[in-house]
């Protein structure tokens, strides 16, 4: 999702109510719908307050927007297509408020809207492409409005009539007499499903439904420091909807392969190093693996077992800005794995010339017992 001022897109300070919000969402949308306003700019401006109301109208988005600035916070969303969110499924958001909208107006010739489904798919990384960032080329199965019939259903495009009940609008109103009094109530017209059309003659390539299953190739820009278990959004490159709308999103799930030295966690990088005790006791310089590159790492003598050394900036880059994490390198005495009698003697005789005061924390825990 661009980062886009969205408080000042709905013209609401930051501190705004979601009634306040809504109230301003509403006022725009009826002023800039393309149906009341139909000049390029007025498209351009609707399309931005739908995108704002996404975001600001989902208590959810709001506060990963407010922190993070982006919707799905700390995760990616790709920019593929505009894009216009779920702008027309269900849980009485965008639904509800266009149905209001078209209400306030007569309904008149207004077509219903739908949002195509999403398609979810499952992309696996090396822990390089993750960190550096890589370009993959992903196909996967997808609903694609026909190309014979233009996504009518009808043969050619052409072997169709007009609705005798909507009379092509598409929508119906139903009025309802309870005790209460009378309700009118506005729905798709279940004669022509809501198409406005009936098809005479169906289409051959699609067998009527408008759409064909397809296989489709993308390629898709990985970011820079993307983590397992997050999600590539690219805007309108899912599923086609049945009749007039927007494509669904093609979700892009992360799976991240293990490294074979290195563990990540968040932005940082571990490293567990091991050691000849003698390295740590005399103090060493070793040569070690970072991200970006081999790093001389200096070790103090008489450096405990377990010590930790940090190394700013050689971790992971954040997907949002131009930061890096740290590494971080768990230094670790390895005893040898055999001694020969020769090696045992000299270690007495090292052992015997260390003054036992000299192990400080090893007295505090024999003073305790």
């Amino acid at each position: 999702m661009p980062n886009k001022d969205y408080y000042s897109i709905l013209g609401v300070q930051k501190d705004a109510s979601a009634d306040d919000i809504k109230s301003a969402y509403r006022r725009l949308a009826k002023k800039y719908h393309p149906d009341i306003n139909k000049t390029a700019e007025a498209a351009e401006k609707f399309k931005d307050i739908n995108e704002a109301y996404e975001v600001l109208g989902d208590e959810k988005k709001r506060a990963n927007y407010d922190q993070f600035g982006s919707a799905d916070g700390p995760q990616f969303s790709g920019t593929s297509g505009a894009g216009f969110g779920d702008f027309f499924g269900g849980g009485g958001g965008f639904s509800d408020i266009f149905s209001d909208i078209f209400s306030a107006f007569g309904g008149g010739n207004q077509r219903t809207m739908e949002k195509g489904d999403d398609v979810f798919i499952n992309l696996t990384l090396s822990f390089e492409e993750a960190v550096f960032g890589a370009e993959k080329t992903i196909t996967f199965p997808k609903l694609e409005k026909c190309s014979d019939c233009k996504g009518t259903g009808a043969k050619d495009g052409k072997e169709f009539t007009v609705c005798p009940d909507c009379h092509g609008s598409g929508r119906m109103r139903y009025q309802q007499t309870t005790m209460f009094g009378t309700t009118i109530r506005e729905a798709g017209c279940t004669k022509c499903n809501a198409t406005g059309k009936i098809i005479k003659e169906k289409c051959q390539a699609c067998n009527g439904k408008g759409t064909k299953r397809i296989q489709k190739t993308l390629n898709v820009k990985v970011p820079a420091g993307i983590d397992n278990g997050q999600t590539i959004r690219l805007r309108g490159e899912g599923n086609d909807p049945m009749r007039e709308g927007v494509s669904g999103d093609l979700n892009v799930r992360i799976t991240v392969l293990p490294h074979k030295l290195f563990v990540r966690k968040g932005l940082d990088i571990y490293l567990d190093l091991y050691l000849p005790f003698t390295k740590l006791l005399l103090g060493s310089k070793i040569e070690i693996p970072t991200l970006k590159g081999d790093y001389l790492l200096s070790i103090p003598e008489l450096t405990p077992s377990g010590t930790v050394m940090r190394l700013k900036n050689r971790g992971v880059k954040n997907l949002n800005r131009e930061s890096y994490g740290d590494m971080l390198v768990t230094l670790k005495a390895e005893p040898p794995k055999s001694m020969d009698k020769n090696l045992k003697k000299a270690l007495e005789d090292l052992d015997n010339k260390i003054d036992p005061r000299a192990y400080t924390k090893y007295q505090n825990f024999l003073s305790k017992k």
